[in-house]
């Protein structure tokens, strides 16, 4: 007799997963105001009464979709702004990376759609506050390490860098979206470059380093 062999048992998606998948592509395809819990439901293979278990209603399922990547990414960004493995310069250009990363994924636009979305609804605008709270913090204590390795930051205090690097990023985001890089626009460009002063000045930070030892 030939001895059997076990299929292998397809790892299932747990429901709250497989809405939150199905919610991030439905928004990119038809917006905020397009969006339908009966066709999430439909493309998470799940009754629509899912919907209103796990999250009660469209609006709290959009509110976990955005929480569920934000924490992700941000996660993924303490990790890397904590490497001491590199240098800011390095770091700036994985962000520049990862900002790619977050168009093709989606996140950009599930993003850009909320930020649109909390303009009229409050508690939207609650969620998102807190979340891009938690970005200008970690950039703000990104900008006080700099400041350390620097010697200074000029005018800036390490609060206003933070908050122009954060509206540098999010406004490339809006470019972006509306197809301004297609129509000549150095949209992700101009991000990277800003790579190159860091450079200098860390350059110019260790030519002085040397000269005083």
């Amino acid at each position: 007799m030939g001895t059997r062999v076990a299929k292998a048992v397809p790892k299932r998606t747990d429901p709250t997963t497989a809405l939150l998948e199905a919610a991030k592509a439905m928004l990119r395809q038809r917006g905020y105001a397009g969006l339908s819990t009966r066709d999430v439901a439909q493309e998470a293979g799940v009754p629509l009464s899912q919907i209103h278990y796990h999250f009660g209603s469209k609006h709290g399922m959009i509110v976990a979709l955005f929480e569920h990547l934000n924490a992700q990414l941000l996660d993924r960004q303490h990790a890397m702004f904590n490497d001491p493995s590199l240098k800011l310069s390095d770091q700036w250009d994985r962000a520049c990376d990862y900002f790619d990363e977050d168009i093709a994924s989606g996140y950009v636009r599930v993003l850009q759609e909320l930020i649109a979305a909390s303009w009229a609804d409050a508690p939207v605008a609650e969620v998102i506050r807190a979340g891009i709270m938690g970005w200008i913090e970690l950039l703000t204590d990104l900008a006080r390490r700099a400041e350390r390795s620097f010697g200074g930051l000029g005018p800036f205090t390490p609060a206003d860098i933070a908050t122009l690097v954060s509206h540098a990023f999010m406004g490339a985001e809006s470019l972006y979206l509306l197809g301004l890089e297609q129509q000549g626009v150095p949209v992700r460009r101009a991000l990277r470059r800003f790579g190159d002063l860091i450079r200098m000045a860390e350059g110019a930070a260790a030519a002085e380093h040397k000269r005083m030892t």
